[in-house]
């Protein structure tokens, strides 16, 4: 077989039939450009034999043994790329539609509240069973450990609280007037030593004792009963003013109702299953304190019977950095403490306004139901921020460190009453033996006092005697102190 390309195109030329000039023509062409081709060629493997033949032989021999095989392994790595790069995608996807559920989830259902510190947007969502407060589980919601406190946190003192009625606010209360009172801080007091500010009339500026002549330059503290204004509130206190409030339960909130104003608005009833068995036939709202009857916590916020649920409990949270529960007082006291930069002491208490236990009744299942019903825009608002107010234990201090610090507190308590109490706790009225510390009775309630150590002497005995100064004695003693020329019968000025 010919393998010289000028003589094979030489012969492809000869099987065409052509004129035979042209044929010697075309024959004469192409012979010495196929030898040209062939000397090229054999000019390029001689200079590639000398390449190979220039290097050592070690090296020629690897070429052999892998320059086939590497082929091989650059396929399979840059297969092991792709999977990597799959695998990769696959995961971003799947992470992605997890955060999306998430996120879903706690915007829907938590983040749409206020808070005085860092919002957080991680964190795994678990269903927990709650507590039993009169025959009714809360709803508890654990989430991720707790924050930790900033540093830099410093004791805030603008400070408004919003005393609801029946809460335990009378106790939280007193709190701030032994705050405020040890350091000299201002008081946005109600005019002629009053304890309320022209409740149950709509919040104003005007109604605050020195507000209207700038008599006093800045307030730092507001907690006295109102019927809740934003706007007006905002235009007493300053603008870096924490503002925080007290749920309860509104089934134990209602017998305690029927106990203080049996005798104002359930004069027609002999008992409380009576009064909800027929409620539209004993509840009369042309009596001046018919308000106490129904839905009492939305009243005090400010709400009435049309407010929708969701838009009141919106407007509290766009209002209000904290809402604190009565059913789990030390608890908020702790997350109060917390939010407020304060110490164990300034935040433990005595129980201010307290009823004996003869004073309470044992509620029926069924009762208990009917004031659910009965009472069900403050049923609504409780049962958010109750699950929202565990969320907050879980977020701001953590499950553990709240518990040590519940028995701290209550051991700080018990140690003041062994020093402070005559008889280690709270008396009847009739027992109290300073006239003048005896708290209000109102009702068919009996509402406890305290008899002081006699033996108390110098700032333990001042400390002492502010834990057990009931409500209205302790607004006149601050009224005197920052208003001294002021009447008590006098007006806001």
């Amino acid at each position: 077989m010919v393998h010289d390309p000028g003589v094979k195109i030489a012969q492809q030329v000869s099987m065409i039939r052509l004129p035979r000039r042209l044929e010697t023509l075309l024959s004469g062409f192409w012979t010495p450009v196929g030898t040209m081709i062939s000397s090229k060629r054999k000019k390029d493997k001689d200079q590639r034999c000398f390449f190979w033949s220039s290097i050592p032989s070690i090296i020629r021999w690897l070429k052999g043994r892998l320059w086939t095989r590497l082929r091989f392994v650059w396929l399979g790595l840059m297969l092991l790329g792709l999977f990597c790069v799959a695998i990769q995608l696959l995961d971003v996807v799947r992470l992605s539609r997890k955060n999306e559920t998430l996120n879903e989830i706690f915007n829907k259902n938590f983040f749409n509240m206020k808070f005085p510190f860092n919002k957080w947007s991680d964190g795994a969502l678990v269903s927990a069973t709650g507590r039993v407060m009169d025959g009714e589980p809360s709803t508890r919601l654990a989430t991720r450990p707790a924050m930790q406190r900033v540093a830099s946190c410093q004791p805030k003192r603008h400070i408004f609280f919003l005393k609801t009625h029946k809460t335990g606010s009378s106790t939280i209360q007193n709190i701030l007037y032994r705050y405020g009172d040890s350091r000299n801080l201002t008081f946005a007091l109600p005019p002629g030593k009053q304890n309320q500010f022209a409740y149950p009339d709509m919040f104003s500026a005007d109604f605050v004792q020195g507000f209207l002549s700038k008599f006093i330059p800045i307030y730092h503290i507001m907690c006295n009963h109102m019927r809740f204004v934003p706007h007006e509130v905002n235009k007493v206190m300053p603008v870096d003013t924490f503002h925080f409030s007290i749920l309860r339960n509104p089934v134990s909130m209602m017998e305690s109702i029927f106990m203080y104003f049996k005798a104002e608005i359930f004069q027609m009833v002999n008992s409380l299953d009576e009064f909800l068995a027929d409620p539209g036939k004993f509840y009369n709202t042309s009596l001046p304190s018919s308000y106490y009857a129904k839905n009492l916590l939305a009243f005090d916020f400010g709400f009435n019977e049309m407010t929708q649920a969701q838009l009141a409990i919106s407007l509290i949270e766009k209002n209000f950095d904290l809402i604190l529960l009565s059913d789990y007082f030390d608890e908020s006291m702790i997350l109060l403490k917390n939010a407020l930069c304060w110490t164990l002491d300034d935040v433990v208490s005595f129980k201010i306004n307290s009823r004996n236990n003869d004073s309470r009744m044992k509620l029926h299942p069924d009762t208990i139901d009917k004031i659910k019903v009965w009472n069900s825009l403050d049923w609504k608002i409780y049962l958010h921020f109750n699950a929202t107010f565990w969320r907050k234990v879980d977020m701001m201090v953590g499950q553990e460190r709240m518990k040590q610090e519940v028995a701290m507190l209550k051991q700080k308590r018990e140690q003041l009453m062994k020093t402070c109490l005559l008889e280690g706790g709270a008396v009847d009225p009739s027992q109290v033996k300073e006239q003048d510390m005896t708290p209000l009775q109102y009702g068919a309630a009996v509402i406890q006092g305290y008899n002081l150590n006699p033996e108390l002497k110098g700032p333990i005995r001042k400390q002492c005697l502010g834990l057990i100064t009931p409500e209205l004695q302790y607004t006149v003693a601050l009224y005197e102190k920052q208003f001294p020329s002021i009447p008590s019968n006098g007006t806001a000025i």
